[in-house]
């Protein structure tokens, strides 16, 4: 029996959810919290095998939830499962020790896929999800000079332009954007520029 804590605000998403997963013979709801504080106690007093947590909650956020279980039972296996689908909200989730991040939009098939890939100790992402990291991941990767040069661009300058505003050799400038877009894994300017953008992490 894989027993689950779900922590959401919602009242009516918590009994939803709560239905959803009483359809599986081996899922059992063993809990409900509808805040950070009651999440951790919970947790504390069920020792659930999962947690089902939302990001935003009254008292504070899911992270600040999953900080504090995770310190007291560093193996406790976290599932996020929230509406906001922001690259930051994502990646502090990870790196705070989720095991998986979910949107509330998914399939119940998925979410099912899901619990049973973290119980069984793996990582769940869904590839949209697994995309945004990867891609973050390269962002990270830019130099502060490759960053600088990436904005210009997506101002539509062109590297000749971009060398003049630098104060930069042409030729140095065709050398970031080579690199540029190596990182990024794509194969022009505009779509290194057109990637930047829609992430934010490019300001036009």
């Amino acid at each position: 029996m894989i027993r689950i804590l779900i922590a959401d605000d919602h009242e009516l998403f918590r009994e939803g959810l709560r239905v959803v997963l009483d359809l599986r013979p081996d899922f059992e709801v063993v809990a409900e919290a509808a805040n950070v504080a009651e999440t951790v106690a919970a947790h504390a007093r069920h020792q659930p095998d999962l947690i089902l947590l939302d990001l935003q909650m009254p008292d504070g956020t899911g992270i600040d939830a999953l900080k504090v279980i995770r310190k007291a039972q560093p193996d406790a296996r976290v599932l996020m499962l929230t509406t906001y689908d922001g690259d930051e909200d994502i990646h502090r989730a990870i790196a705070a020790g989720a095991s998986g991040y979910l949107l509330k939009s998914i399939p119940s098939i998925q979410l099912e896929a899901a619990v049973r890939a973290v119980i069984e100790g793996r990582q769940y992402l869904p590839p949209a999800v697994a995309e945004r990291l990867a891609e973050r991941a390269a962002f990270q990767a830019l130099t502060g000079r490759e960053l600088e040069i990436l904005a210009l661009i997506a101002r539509g300058l062109s590297n000749k332009d971009v060398a003049r505003v630098l104060a930069a050799n042409e030729f140095t400038v065709k050398a970031h954007v080579r690199n540029i877009l190596a990182k990024l894994g794509v194969k022009t300017r505009t779509e290194g520029a057109i990637l930047a953008i829609q992430r934010g992490l490019v300001q036009v």
